[in-house]
């Protein structure tokens, strides 16, 4: 819990005897910058800390019920209060009181009633040093939070600058790294890697005829639909460029490639999105080019690229709305 940072000291004096407790507000009601509080009974003592948060404890060793140890150990084991500092007040100068004192947890000892000028000056000095110590733990502490701030905004960033702006899905830019990394994976583990470049079919007059709003609505669901299709987690779905999506399975041999291409063109059918303006059929199609190889067979990212191209290029040709696997012969 945040406490209260004070620009003056605050004093707490634990004590039973109220004669002690007007001894001791007598010697600080002169001092503007010492702001004095009491508590006369043991068993409330905690509560009154935590209420006032005092800069500096003066407490009482001896008491009914329970001694000013117990209440230091209660101090010190709370986590809103153990840091602040507790001077005892004993009525005799005993050095094995002292070294008791100070084991429990004390942080100076002084005999009761002390001498006024010792007693502020040790108040000041101990409250002084308190709050530069709650400043600074105050400052690590905003420190932390703008840290973790800007870790959880870079994470942001860099999450935004990875997707498609319009289809949430990854960019063109991830697309080119995710490739190139799966090529140098394909060709460490000599593991099959496949690629599927997909085209919306005829849709410019889509969007000349249905508007742009419709036609990025278009985009969104077809990403979407690819997304629910290609769930493993090692697959990339990305929008390669305008209407053009690219997929990356790895470790994926031609046949799954072939078996997730036919699924995807069975999602968009089912999805009717209405285009009357295609020259295949009355409804958003599909038209995919697959490509397969291993990289240390000497199959890099641009390889495959223009490969996938290429039997895109062939589905479209053979009348769209179907998907072509590149043949190397």
């Amino acid at each position: 819990m945040k406490l209260d940072v004070k620009a003056h000291s605050v004093v707490l004096l634990v004590d039973d005897q109220l004669m002690v407790v007007e001894g001791i507000r007598r010697m600080l009601m002169d001092e503007e910058d010492i702001e004095f509080h009491f508590c006369t009974d043991p068993n409330q003592a905690l509560k009154k800390v935590v209420d006032v948060r005092p800069t500096v404890i003066l407490q009482d060793l001896i008491m009914p019920d329970i001694d000013g140890y117990a209440l230091v150990d209660t101090y010190r084991q709370n986590e809103e209060v153990k840091n602040i500092p507790v001077i005892v007040l004993s009525s005799k100068d005993d050095p094995q009181d002292k070294s008791l004192a100070f084991e429990r947890g004390a942080n100076d000892y002084l005999v009761k009633l002390p001498d006024k000028i010792e007693l502020i000056a040790r108040i000041k000095a101990h409250s002084k040093s308190y709050l530069a110590q709650v400043q600074r733990d105050e400052a690590f502490d905003a420190l932390r939070e703008l840290q973790a701030e800007l870790e959880k905004s870079n994470v942001e960033l860099q999450k935004l600058s990875s997707l498609d702006g319009l289809t949430g899905i990854a960019n063109r830019r991830s697309f080119d790294d995710f490739i190139n990394t799966e090529c140098l994976r394909s060709a460490r583990e000599d593991t099959p890697l496949s690629l599927l470049l997909v085209d919306i079919d005829f849709f410019k007059p889509y969007n000349d005829n249905y508007g742009h709003l419709a036609g990025d609505a278009c985009l969104r669901q077809v990403a979407t639909a690819m997304r629910e299709v290609v769930h493993r987690p090692a697959d990339m779905v990305a929008r390669y460029g305008g209407e053009e999506f690219g997929i990356v399975l790895p470790n994926t041999d031609t046949e799954g490639a072939e078996k997730l291409a036919i699924k995807l063109m069975e999602k968009i059918r089912s999805l009717k999105i209405p285009h009357e303006f295609s020259s295949v059929t009355d409804h958003i199609t599909l038209s995919i080019g697959i490509t397969n190889g291993v990289a240390c067979e000497g199959a890099s990212p641009s390889d495959l690229i223009l490969q996938a191209d290429e039997a895109l290029y062939e589905a479209k040709e053979s009348g769209r709305n179907c998907y072509k696997i590149h043949s190397s012969g």
